[in-house]
């Protein structure tokens, strides 16, 4: 057997490369019945996503405790899959006010390939390997594959060097655990089935990596501190937008209207977190910023203190 005959059994018997029973005269269906179609499929993605909810909250906190020693998430993924890892990243910053370094997504083919497939890009482990090298990740970083197959060698060689360098590495894949072709110390697969279109992975799969790389993002970033309640309060404002709802998130915590608000904002050098406990423990700049760090930004813990 020639290897690419060996390649082609491989991938012709991914869970991904299957065809969906419900969707199979989609070809002379209206556009109404093509939406139900592909809106029914959808609608399976969070139910299969939640099954996985215990390892992921383990990735979560591995991560997690990863920030608090200095190191780094990056993301490697190739086509649809490396996308989303480049977004995710590309989001934390704003959202979060955290160091456009500490997240990071890295796709097969490079940034030119956000915008137009390389095609052959991901084909070679050692790119994987070489993109690890180049860019100095050791431990404490943790390394996220994104693969919808579980088996793009692009992937596969990022997540063996990372190992190799003693860091932790989790697996997001669409595909059962036995068809994964890596050993990461977190494997979250989420088996979405046949797609819509046959092999078309920008779609459940694309879905359901997205819903996963939130929890991951998000629920380490919520463990740092960076929300209160359930509000965004380390955003970084770099338009007038984002201003003005900050302003409001102060609104929210305080009795402070909008013009003390925006007081309190410009004393607080147009930090939020700073801002409210200023605001809520009647105290100065100083004090709060004192506070903050004490508690690794938890504002909880920082107006308790007061």
């Amino acid at each position: 057997m020639t290897e690419e005959q060996a390649l082609f059994n491989k991938i012709s018997k991914l869970a991904t490369e299957q065809r969906n029973e419900a969707s199979m005269k989609i070809d002379v269906a209206s556009p109404e019945e093509i939406v139900r179609i592909i809106n029914e499929e959808d609608q399976k993605v969070a139910k299969l996503v939640s099954l996985r909810s215990e390892i992921i909250a383990e990735a979560v906190e591995a991560i997690s405790e990863s920030f608090n020693l200095g190191g780094r998430l990056l993301y490697f993924g190739a086509g649809t899959s490396g996308r989303l890892g480049v977004v995710d990243a590309s989001e934390c910053p704003p959202t979060f006010g955290s160091d456009p370094e500490l997240v990071q997504g890295f796709i097969a083919g490079g940034k030119d390939a956000m915008y137009e497939a390389k095609e052959g890009a991901e084909d070679f482990e050692e790119n994987g390997a070489t993109d690890i090298r180049d860019n100095e990740i050791f431990p404490p970083d943790v390394v996220c594959g994104l693969a919808a197959s579980g088996r793009t060698p692009y992937v596969v060689g990022a997540l063996n060097e990372a190992k190799k360098r003693g860091c932790k590495t989790i697996m997001v894949s669409t595909v059962p655990k036995e068809q994964i072709d890596v050993d990461a110390d977190y494997i979250i697969d989420v088996p979405v089935g046949p797609e819509v279109v046959m092999g078309s992975t920008r779609m459940k799969s694309g879905t359901a990596q997205k819903m996963v790389l939130n929890m991951l993002t998000t629920g380490a970033m919520i463990r740092q501190g960076k929300v209160y309640e359930n509000v965004m309060v380390d955003l970084q404002l770099t338009n007038k937008k984002l201003v003005e709802r900050a302003k409001k998130i102060i609104m929210i915590f305080t009795d402070l209207n909008y013009e003390e608000a925006t007081e309190y904002l410009k004393k607080a050098d147009n930090h939020v977190k700073t801002a409210i406990v200023m605001a809520l423990g009647k105290t100065e700049k100083e004090h709060a910023e004192t506070l903050l760090k004490k508690h690794n930004g938890f504002i909880r813990k920082a107006i308790k203190d007061i």
